[in-house]
């Protein structure tokens, strides 16, 4: 078992405190500084980064294709139906298998995850062109996304073993622009494939492959995958020893739930990464709300339509990329655990302003610095985790703030709307939409009131975030022997209780498991 052991905050911690790397990197004495290892930090890196980005253009490529081909079974009268339930399949396995997905990042070969993942996805993505009914593609959804929350704390947590401490946060950064600024490239590559599939619906032999637009998008992103898998298995990754259970047994229900339980508990007593987890997953339930409510302020609050809302998703994207260059360029003169704080409360206030706006050009430059603020914790919270986190753990730690993160999401999505619409008839009722200040008449509709109320959420967010950092200034791990402190037991049976309501399924299962286990023996 790892033993939550002190760590010295970033910014804090006296000079020479590095994150241990793998020998192989190519950066030591004699090694050729090259473009690769300036940029990336290492040639490791820069595979393993060329990789997630093939899996992430596939990870979109097959998200407009499930979706148009979801539409198109739904129907005129059932698309949005159907589009619903598809994209809900996407979502419902993190709440149940996401904290799990971690324990086998810890005790299996990550490489080997993550091969085998890269292979699965593509497996079940040939077979999509011949699924025909919305159950089919909720189904291959399901599996998909399965795949998807195996490969991705696997990744994360290669990611210290391959990349030296002073890079970590470029490295961050480059794997959030692998991951959304494929978007775009995979927008332009499923509309390319239109004209494709056109040009091969005259040939009689492809029509057996049903090579239509989502059909050949399938295709395509089932190589993407083919080849994430190929160059993954191609790098230099250190290998977890798989920790074998006292008799023998290959697989231990009772020690995964042990190893389950210690990484969410980690995770209440260590004041870091309890300030990221805190600082990134409650603010998305005030930042998720600009989604739904977006294009509602965009049409009833600045009047402009779809194309405003196009046109304040793009100043976020701009913000997000100029935060993360920033980052990029300065990375080693600033004190990551403030700056991480800082731009969780620059998130807020920027949130707030923009809302505050009733003019499409100054509530685009609020979001820019929004995004700028955003990406900044996003970089931020993953390098202060790969700095804190053992090797052993770091698994279990991405994928319960995956959990976390998605849940919190989920939450945005679908109590923002609803939200908006309860306090627009409250405002209506109590000050008819509109209050005076002074001689200025400010208008209050719901979706005003609502992303003001998810600016103070995300505030709140940072509060909580410096509260722990602060404690963690004079945090001390238990010493053996000695009783722990109130705010000890308090955290840490904060964390029991969630992970019992988590792991209930695997707990019923070990039990079972062992109850089968005494009745043989006592037949025996």
């Amino acid at each position: 078992m790892a033993e939550a052991r002190q760590v010295p905050l970033p910014g804090l911690e006296p000079s020479g405190n590095e994150v241990p790397t793998d020998p192989s990197l190519g950066t030591g004495p004699g090694a050729k500084a090259g473009f690769r290892v300036r940029i990336f930090g290492s040639p490791q890196f820069f595979h393993l980064w060329l990789t997630q980005v093939a899996s992430a253009t596939g990870d979109w490529l097959g998200f407009l294709a499930i979706a148009s081909l979801a539409a198109h079974i739904g129907g005129q009268k059932g698309a949005a139906a159907a589009v619903g339930l598809v994209m809900s399949a996407r979502i419902i396995p993190g709440f149940f298998f996401g904290a799990a997905s971690g324990v086998i990042a810890d005790r299996f070969d990550r490489k080997r995850v993550m091969v085998c993942c890269d292979i699965g996805r593509a497996a079940v993505l040939v077979t999509l062109p011949f699924v025909d009914t919305v159950f089919g593609l909720v189904v291959a959804s399901l599996v998909l996304e399965c795949f998807t929350l195996l490969w991705t704390p696997a990744k994360e947590a290669s990611v210290p073993n391959i990349v030296p401490a002073s890079h970590l946060t470029a490295a961050n950064s480059l794997s959030l622009v692998a991951a959304y600024g494929t978007m775009p490239i995979a927008a332009a590559l499923f509309s390319l494939l239109a004209g494709i599939s056109g040009a091969l619906g005259k040939v009689d032999a492809f029509d057996a492959f049903r090579t239509n637009q989502e059909g050949l998008a399938f295709y395509v992103d089932a190589l993407t995958f083919l080849l994430s898998a190929f160059m993954i298995s191609k790098l230099t990754l250190p290998k977890n020893e798989r920790k074998a259970s006292a008799d023998g047994r290959r697989i231990d229900f009772g020690q995964a739930f042990h190893e389950l339980k210690e990484g969410w508990k980690f995770i209440f007593v260590n004041p870091v990464v309890r300030a990221v987890n805190v600082g990134l997953a409650t603010g998305l339930v005030g930042g998720g709300m600009l989604v739904p409510l977006g294009p509602i302020f965009a049409d009833q609050v600045l009047d402009a339509g779809t194309a405003g809302f196009g046109l304040l998703i793009f100043a976020l994207g701009c913000g997000v990329a100029v935060g993360v260059v920033l980052l990029s360029v300065f990375q080693s003169h600033i004190p990551k655990a403030r700056v991480f704080t800082l731009s969780v409360f620059g998130a807020g206030t920027a949130l707030i302003l923009a809302a505050s706006m009733s003019a499409l050009g100054t509530a685009s430059l609020f979001v820019g610095l929004m995004g700028v603020c955003a990406g900044s914790v996003y970089v931020l919270g993953f390098t202060l985790l790969h700095e804190n986190v053992d090797d052993e753990l770091r698994g279990r730690i991405f994928s319960a703030l995956y959990t976390l993160a998605r849940f919190c999401v989920l939450i945005a999505f679908a109590v923002g709307p609803f939200l908006a619409a309860a306090l627009g008839r409250l405002s209506q009722n109590l000050f008819g939409g509109t209050v005076d200040i002074g001689s200025v008449s400010v208008a209050i509709p719901g979706v005003r009131l609502t992303l003001w109320l998810a600016g103070v959420i995300i505030l709140g967010a940072g509060v909580l975030a410096v509260l722990s950092l602060r404690a963690g200034q004079t945090y001390h791990p238990p010493v053996r022997g000695q009783s722990p402190t109130a705010l000890d037991n308090f955290l840490l049976q904060e964390g029991v209780d969630l992970v019992s309501g988590l792991t209930a399924p695997i707990t019923e299962t070990r039990r079972s498991y062992e109850r089968e286990a005494m009745e043989h023996e006592a037949e025996e």
